[in-house]
């Protein structure tokens, strides 16, 4: 039985009942993985989080199986909808197109991590699907036009994307269209890498990572139809936390790239390598209350509502709750 069904009083039972949403704890939320196989082990966990990210195979069990057979109902229903259609459409000739699966969320959440699970898990299903994994970092603006357009305080909110290359991008892939680039980016370096692409070639599904898929747009007064990244969606995840949870984790994690990538020469971040540490701790306080925070508030979080599914932590980093939008 999921939460929404339980009773509550006064206030809470209202919001409860006309919630769009299922709400699971993750112990009710891990029966639904039935006799899913697990297929990764603590090795490969290991390699594919992220620093500072406690993920293991316990809570892959007890979260990302449950995830993973919910996602292989949606992806069938979705082939079999197709085939209807093309039947409807008298259409025998039409190539099936891309599962396409958004993860939304903030910074040190978890986003990139998850992705990657999901990744490993849909690729390890018996009908070996072929599975792609692209973030949005590639289509942001190279820094030089950032700097030229004074955003380089402003990277990562909507308006650093080269939002005519993502829908491009998306449109292509769900065209069905073969060897659709998607440029590269480099962390160690901060900037979009020149002339460097990811080559995606019609996979079964693509997950498409990054804190503002979920983003809308103000609606055009002539009723012309104007895309948002998440119109390609077939299916949506936001990560979420506290706020004051991400705070923590993203200082923390700043606290720790200094000890490790931010060392090397070629980072852009290398000059904080060589500040100590309470100026260091100060310098990450800035980053996030100028910028991270106030892209949260103003762009992240208010995607929230249109994803569907929201995987929610709790302050260990492991996920606490699960809901799920009704039907």
């Amino acid at each position: 039985m999921s939460l929404a069904t339980q009773p509550a009083d006064g206030q809470d039972q209202a919001v409860t009942a006309y919630s769009p949403y299922h709400l699971f704890t993750s112990e009710q939320w891990a029966r639904f993985r039935a006799d899913t196989p697990m297929t990764l082990t603590a090795d490969e966990v290991a390699r594919l989080r992220s620093l500072d990210d406690p993920i293991d195979l316990s809570e892959v069990r007890r979260i990302y199986l449950s995830l993973s057979r919910l996602l292989s109902a949606h992806v069938e229903a979705s082939q079999l909808l197709f085939q209807q259609r093309n039947r409807f459409l008298s259409m025998s000739d039409v190539a099936k197109t891309p599962f396409v699966i958004g993860i939304a969320g903030s910074v040190a959440v978890g986003k990139s991590t998850t992705a990657r699970i999901l990744k490993e898990l849909l690729a390890r299903w018996p009908s070996s699907p072929k599975v792609d994994l692209i973030t949005t970092d590639g289509f942001l603006h190279p820094n030089a036009i950032l700097r030229r357009e004074n955003l380089m305080e402003r990277k990562g909110f909507p308006e650093s994307y080269d939002i005519g290359a993502l829908l491009r991008f998306l449109s292509a892939i769900k065209a069905g269209e073969p060897n659709v680039q998607a440029p590269r980016y480099s962390h160690l370096t901060y900037d979009v890498l020149p002339n460097e692409y990811t080559v995606v070639d019609r996979p079964d599904i693509l997950i498409f990572e990054g804190i503002n898929v979920l983003q809308s747009r103000d609606l055009p007064a002539d009723g012309k139809i104007v895309p948002i990244v998440s119109d390609f969606f077939d299916f949506s995840i936001y990560i979420d936390a506290d706020e004051a949870l991400i705070h923590n984790w993203y200082v923390e994690r700043f606290m720790k790239l200094r000890q490790t990538a931010f060392r090397d020469p070629n980072s852009f971040f290398h000059r904080y390598a060589a500040v100590g540490e309470d100026a260091a701790r100060a310098i990450a306080e800035g980053l996030w209350e100028n910028i991270n925070l106030k892209n949260l508030r103003q762009n992240i979080l208010p995607t929230r509502p249109r994803a569907d599914l929201i995987l929610r932590k709790g302050s260990n980093h492991l996920v606490e709750t699960v809901s799920l939008r009704k039907l």
